[in-house]
């Protein structure tokens, strides 16, 4: 690896045991193996839009980026196991418009590549690692944990059978009645110090943050609330209507919810999903409370969950994405940095197809603020 790509990564330690890693591999790899081989050639295509990736082009970046990193030292001058590998899934610099019209190798090829790759990953598993590999194989494993959810949410979008089993219970209806937890002002850690494990890098480095007096919600938004501000808004000349989020629909005088390919009674008590950031702002707004900060929802997310009601879903927060104080990029530069132009909000938490590896307070998701293709929600502040 050049000199300018060594950062930090040889300070997120401890790592876990080379069998632990081994089994995330196995485990990751076999989702992402489980709806390639699902996909029929009517799957394989998808419109062009910018919240979509080709299935194949997806699956074959998936293993490029795997074996870019941990095998080939994140060299382009280093040979890899496919020809044309780097001109065909290399997102650095295939812009997202280019990867529609190029021919993809078959899915036997595809297949082929990954099983060599991985079986190269798990040789070197066998034995004993230094901490540079195991963090390229944590960087390789918890990418593709991103690109199944990822394809989870494509085939919500495409409205096509659910990909894999979801990976935790479905977004429950509330247990308890709506209380507003109370946290006095306080000053907390945001970020991440060295040695606590694996990290990305917008999460450098730890640094304290005043949070003043707030009041936040013990259970994300509710069908029923949102159903409620639709109604409200509809009535009201002067504001312009909210349209409903995508995976709702009104059959005669009853709404429906879509999950994957089921439309299904809404539930009222369920947690809203497929809101983007400018209608839970809208929300907000139409019901005098606000969206809380990362910070304060990163907090409420360290709390035992006796105290809050977690939603199975990412939740925006008002928080823009930005770097943290004496922020680098790690090797994997276009992560975070590309990102940080102000069109992206934070979001917390976790989706059902999240494993719980990436389930952590401090780890920060982002996305542009009309998105909604996610599965996404959010909890509410009081003014």
């Amino acid at each position: 690896m050049p000199e300018s790509l060594s950062h930090d990564y040889l300070l997120y330690s401890p790592d876990p045991p080379a069998s632990t890693l081994a089994q995330w591999l196995e485990e990751s790899n076999r989702i992402t193996c489980h709806i390639l081989g699902h996909i029929s050639e009517t799957d394989q295509l998808v419109p062009q839009l910018n919240i979509l990736n080709p299935p194949l082009w997806e699956f074959g970046h998936l293993t490029w980026f795997h074996e870019f990193w941990v095998h080939r030292d994140g060299e382009l001058n280093a040979s890899s196991l496919m020809t044309n590998a780097d001109q065909l899934f290399n997102s650095s610099e295939i812009a997202h418009q280019e990867r529609w019209p190029t021919q993809m190798p078959s899915t036997e090829k595809l297949l082929d590549y990954n099983q060599s790759v991985i079986e190269k990953t798990q040789q070197l598993l066998s034995g004993s690692i230094d901490q540079k590999t195991a963090y390229f194989i944590q960087l390789a494993i918890f990418h593709q944990d991103m690109h199944n959810e990822a394809f989870a949410y494509m085939w919500q979008t495409l409205e096509r059978p659910i990909p894999f089993t979801p990976l935790s219970n479905t977004s429950l209806p509330n247990r308890d009645k709506q209380t507003w937890i109370h946290f006095p002002k306080t000053t907390i850690q945001a970020g991440s110090e060295p040695g606590s494990g694996f990290i990305f890098d917008n999460e450098k480095w730890a640094h304290s943050i005043e949070l003043p007096a707030f009041d936040i919600a013990s259970q994300p938004v509710a069908n029923a609330e949102y159903l409620e501000f639709l109604e409200s808004s509809a009535n009201l000349s002067s504001v312009k209507p909210v349209t409903p989020p995508s995976c709702w629909k009104k059959d005669g005088e009853k709404w429906l919810e879509r999950f994957f390919d089921q439309w299904l009674p809404l539930n009222p008590a369920s947690a809203v999903r497929h809101v983007n950031y400018v209608d839970a702002e809208r929300f907000c707004k139409h019901n005098q409370v606000r969206l809380p900060s990362e910070h304060e929802l990163a907090l409420l997310m360290s709390q035992t969950e006796l105290m809050w009601q977690p939603s199975d879903l990412w939740e925006w927060t008002s928080s823009t994405f930005a770097p943290f104080p004496g922020f680098t990029a790690d090797p994997y530069s276009d992560y975070s940095k590309p990102w940080f132009d102000g069109n992206y909000q934070v979001l917390k938490g976790w989706s059902r197809f999240t494993p719980e590896r990436l389930r952590r307070s401090a780890f920060r998701n982002f996305y542009q603020g009309g998105r909604s293709d996610h599965f996404c929600g959010f909890r509410t502040c009081l003014l």
